[in-house]
C-alpha cells in the first residue's frame, strides 16, 4: 500500500533555515534548541506534537497521538534516550482512492529525545488518556534542589 504524504513546500525552507541556524549557532558557540531534549526529525517525517516540561520532582512529556490504539504505541529508554514509536493506521473499511482530501498523517512514526543526567529512567511511567500519551520520568534524588538554611551567629543577632 502506498502512503500519501501532504506536500508542504514551506517546510523545505523551514528545514533549511533550521539547519543554517544550527550551523551558525555551533560556529559561534550558541545553543538555541531545547537542549538537552534534542532530536532529529526531518521535515518529511510524521511525528506527533510533544510538550516537554519539568518541575522539581520529574520530567513530563505529553505526546499527541489521537486515533492511535495504545497497542500501537511503544515507549523505550536506552542509553539515556527516550523513544516513542507508533503507527496510525488507515481505517480498514476506507480505501485510499476514495479520499477527496487527506490531511492527517498515517503510517509509522518515531520520536527520540536525549534525557538529561538528572532523569531516572528506571522509574518511568506512561499513561494514555484521551489521545494524549503522558510520560513521567522522576529525577534522581541527588538532582533535586535542596533548601539550605542560612545560619546567623548569635553575636550578630544581639546587635
Amino acid at each position: 500500500m502506498k502512503s500519501l504524504v501532504r506536500w508542504q513546500p514551506m517546510q523545505e525552507f523551514t528545514s533549511l533555515q533550521k539547519q543554517m541556524n544550527r550551523l551558525f549557532d555551533s560556529f559561534f558557540g550558541k545553543t538555541t534548541s531545547l537542549a538537552p531534549f534534542e532530536e532529529n526529525l526531518s521535515a518529511w517525517e510524521f511525528g506527533p506534537l510533544v510538550d516537554i516540561y519539568e518541575d522539581d520532582q520529574k520530567l513530563i512529556f505529553k505526546v499527541e497521538v489521537p486515533g492511535i490504539d495504545e497497542k500501537d504505541i511503544k515507549v523505550e529508554v536506552e542509553n539515556n534516550v527516550l523513544t516513542v514509536h507508533g503507527e496510525r493506521k488507515l481505517e480498514k473499511d476506507i480505501k485510499e482512492e476514495n479520499f477527496r482530501r487527506m490531511e492527517r498523517h498515517y503510517g509509522a512514526f518515531s520520536r527520540s529525545f536525549t534525557l538529561p543526567n538528572t532523569a531516572d529512567p528506571d522509574k518511568i511511567e506512561a499513561n494514555y488518556t484521551y489521545g494524549v500519551l503522558a510520560i513521567e520520568i522522576p529525577k534522581r534524588a541527588g538532582a533535586k534542589p535542596k533548601q539550605i538554611k542560612v545560619n546567623v551567629p548569635k553575636a550578630l543577632k544581639a546587635a
